[in-house]
């Protein structure tokens, strides 16, 4: 049971890990620890020394770990999940683990989806983004984004190479979806316009 002090029943004694484990439990004995006795260890009966405090209200169901029954008596509630990342983060903490590489890999992908629609958001907002200043990309010219690379030993300058595709990618993906959009768009439109200019019967003068 999470944040209680009370400590929950082992699933097996320790003897029959031990038996299950070759090597469990060596540093059970006190007499196998280097530090003793200069260590001093004087446990709680139970560890914890303190009940759960009232909870402060859950206005929504929060996400959670599987491994906990229930959330900590206080959270966060500045983010809340919203969207098709809020979808994807619940189903995160809903189905895996913390322990699974599936668990933290809906995160990132929740996180860069975020990502994508508050940039979308933003161009129709008052203040849109601007890549050409937010991604750095004009402080490689004014503060020699080159000269401090070369014959250096920085350790990011293994994964630079990639920099301009993960960065600038997006933009570029983004710009020529929204121009073929943009044609077909206008294709479709001077069809119909003449389709419908066929379509009259001419006037009798």
């Amino acid at each position: 049971m999470a944040y209680t002090p009370h400590k929950p029943p082992n699933p097996e004694t320790s003897e029959e890990l031990r038996a299950r484990i070759p090597g469990w439990g060596a540093d059970l004995d006190p007499a196998n620890r280097p530090a003793v006795p200069k260590e001093v260890y004087e446990p709680h009966p139970y560890g914890a020394v303190w009940e759960i405090p009232e909870s402060q209200p859950e206005k929504w169901p929060r996400e959670r770990s599987i491994e906990h029954a229930s959330v900590t008596p206080v959270f966060g509630t500045s983010c809340p999940p919203r969207g098709a990342s809020g979808l994807i983060r619940k189903l995160a903490y809903r189905r895996y683990s913390e322990g699974r590489a599936a668990h933290w890999l809906l995160l990132i992908a929740a996180d860069r989806v975020d990502t994508v629609g508050s940039t979308a958001r933003s161009f129709v907002s008052k203040h849109p983004d601007n890549p050409l200043i937010e991604t750095g990309i004009l402080a490689e010219v004014s503060h020699h984004g080159l000269r401090s690379r070369r014959h250096q030993k920085r350790a990011d300058l293994i994964h630079q190479s990639l920099d301009p595709l993960i960065v600038a990618g997006p933009w570029v993906v983004a710009g020529l979806l929204g121009y073929r959009t943009v044609r077909r768009l206008g294709r479709s439109l001077r069809k119909v316009s003449r389709s419908r200019g066929a379509g009259r019967s001419p006037r009798a003068w």
